[in-house]
C-alpha cells in the first residue's frame, strides 16, 4: 500500500520561497553578468539544488509491502524490514536524524537496536493500522509534541 506524505504549509512555502528566489538569482545570472566558468558552475549547482528541493517536495512517499517499509523523499531513499520495528512514536517530530518527511507531527519509527527514521504519511492512524496488521509486536506510544 502506497502512502502519500502530509506537507504542511510552512514546509511548502519555505521550499517554494528558496526556489523562487534561486530561480531569480539564476535569471539575474543569466540576462545580466558575463558568461564565465564560475557563472556556469554557479547556474548549474542552482538548477540543481532548485531540481532537488523541488523533488523532495513532490515526490515524497512510503510504500508498506508484507515485510518490509519502503521509502522515498527525493533522492533520499531505503527500506526497512517491519520485523525489525520495534516502536512507533506517533505525533511527535525528530529534529534530527534521517527524515524523508515534509510535514511535523508525522511518525518516529525504531527498529534494528538504535535506529529511528521520521516519516510523515498524510493519515499517522491509517498507516499505523496497516503496519499494525503486518506486525502486531510494535509498541505503538502516542504523544502531544
Amino acid at each position: 500500500m502506497k502512502f502519500r506524505s502530509k506537507i504542511d504549509i510552512q514546509i511548502r512555502f519555505f521550499i517554494l520561497l528558496i526556489s523562487s528566489l534561486l530561480l531569480a538569482l539564476l535569471l539575474y545570472k543569466i540576462f545580466f553578468e558575463k558568461y564565465t566558468n564560475d557563472v556556469i558552475v554557479f547556474n548549474i549547482i542552482m538548477l540543481f539544488v532548485i531540481g532537488v528541493l523541488l523533488w523532495m517536495h513532490y515526490v515524497t512517499h512510503y510504500v508498506l509491502t508484507e515485510s518490509e517499509l519502503h521509502y522515498k523523499s527525493g533522492p533520499i531513499r531505503g527500506k526497512i524490514k517491519i520485523a525489525e520495528i520495534t516502536e512507533i512514536i506517533e505525533g511527535k517530530t525528530l529534529w534530527s536524524g534521517l527524515k524523508p518527511a515534509t510535514a511535523r507531527k508525522g511518525l518516529i519509527i525504531k527498529f534494528g537496536k538504535f535506529d529511528e527514521i521520521y516519516i510523515s504519511p498524510e493519515s499517522n492512524e491509517l498507516f499505523v493500522d496497516k503496519i499494525l496488521e503486518i506486525n502486531t509486536n510494535i509498541k505503538i506510544t502516542t504523544t502531544k509534541d
